[in-house]
């Protein structure tokens, strides 16, 4: 069994994907790149740097200036904002999710109302149930087909329309970890995507097979870095451009029109992963299983590194919030796929990480657990 290790700054453990724990220090990697000295970042710089960008493509003439990949949440809405203000002509796409929530409606309507073109693409919805149950029962992960749609529709979009700009929002290499956080990370690129993309490193194309062929999986194909050049199209996170904080974005979103819902979905943001009523809760509750954290310990960790929480005060909220198992969200997804809860359990039991994980007179702990007293 693996001794869990846990960052002294966050509350990330080391079996976070994507980071690295440094034995010496006790820190993770995203907290040892925030403590680095010569780490500031010149942000006046680095939005001269944009105007520099957007002021090319302008000079274009295109009919879009740029693609921007939307959700209706309230980092797509402040992407849109920010196109805006700087006079660009967006035109937004949205991979519409199967289980999309009222008030992500509500949102995204609302983003549209801000002045945008806007394309809602659905996916051939047997297709889609197919590989969502397909990626649940390989993988023990629901959202693979959402991530690699929601970044192939985009690109070629991008590409069909001559559009020579796909804005993304923040690099979750950065905010959320990598073993090597690099600050100065300004393109994505597909490279990135099989790394960080949550597709656990597949491709659309590894997927095909006799009742998904390559027709079928079409949506789902990243373009090529080398069409993707010859089109002249790049895309930039905005948030290498402008300092990314949650909560400063959702202040800003909600002054124009962003909703936010009564109580968190999942974690503990009442503004975030919003816009889907099971896909997303059920793809983050699934790290309890995997990993021996949930969102509230990605959302927390945040608020500890801009210093709005204490370590001390998200440990004690992450015994309030106790394992938080989303009972409706499972049926509603059940139901979707037509599966029994059973049939459900059974599966996400198969992805259980052992290394981690141990029976006390049948009841499951994680050895070595941040809190002493949590409650099983």
């Amino acid at each position: 069994m693996n001794k869990l290790n846990y960052c002294k700054k966050c509350i990330l453990p080391n079996t976070r994907p994507n980071i690295s724990y440094n034995l010496k220090t006790r820190l993770c990697s995203v907290c040892a790149q925030i403590t680095k000295p010569n780490t500031k970042i010149n942000w006046k710089k680095r939005k001269r740097e944009f105007e520099k960008i957007i002021n090319r493509v302008r000079a274009k003439n295109n009919l879009y200036d740029c693609i921007i990949p939307v959700s209706g949440g309230k980092d797509s809405t402040w992407q849109v904002i920010n196109a805006l203000k700087y006079k660009l002509k967006p035109l937004c796409v949205t991979w519409k999710t199967p289980s999309r929530s009222k008030i992500g409606e509500k949102n995204l309507k609302n983003l549209i109302n801000l002045g945008v073109s806007h394309i809602d693409f659905t996916i051939n919805q047997k297709i889609e149930k197919k590989f969502i149950l397909k990626s649940f029962i390989k993988y023990g992960e629901p959202l693979i087909p959402m991530h690699m749609a929601m970044h192939a529709i985009p690109t070629q979009l991008a590409v069909n329309f001559k559009v020579p700009l796909v804005l993304w929002a923040e690099n979750s290499r950065n905010e959320y970890g990598s073993k090597k956080i690099i600050i100065n990370e300004k393109y994505l690129t597909n490279q990135w995507r099989k790394l960080f993309g949550n597709t656990k490193s597949t491709t659309a194309k590894d997927w095909i097979d006799k009742n998904m062929t390559s027709k079928d999986m079409s949506p789902y194909i990243w373009l090529d870095e080398k069409i993707k050049k010859k089109n002249n199209v790049k895309e930039i996170f905005l948030g290498y451009f402008f300092k990314w904080d949650p909560l400063k974005i959702f202040s800003i979103s909600k002054k124009h029109g962003f909703k936010h819902a009564m109580k968190p979905k999942t974690g503990i943001y009442n503004f975030a992963d919003i816009d889907d009523d099971f896909l997303i809760t059920i793809h983050h509750w699934l790290k309890w299983y995997k990993f021996g954290f949930t969102r509230a310990w990605d959302n927390l960790s945040i608020e500890i590194r801009t210093g709005r929480v204490t370590r001390q005060k998200a440990i004690d909220s992450i015994k309030k919030i106790g394992q938080d198992v989303p009972h409706k969200e499972i049926n509603l997804f059940c139901k979707y796929l037509g599966i029994t809860k059973k049939n459900f359990y059974k599966i996400i039991e198969k992805f259980r990480n052992k290394k981690i994980w141990y029976k006390e007179k049948n009841i499951w702990k994680i050895k070595n657990f941040l809190i002493k007293d949590f409650k099983w």
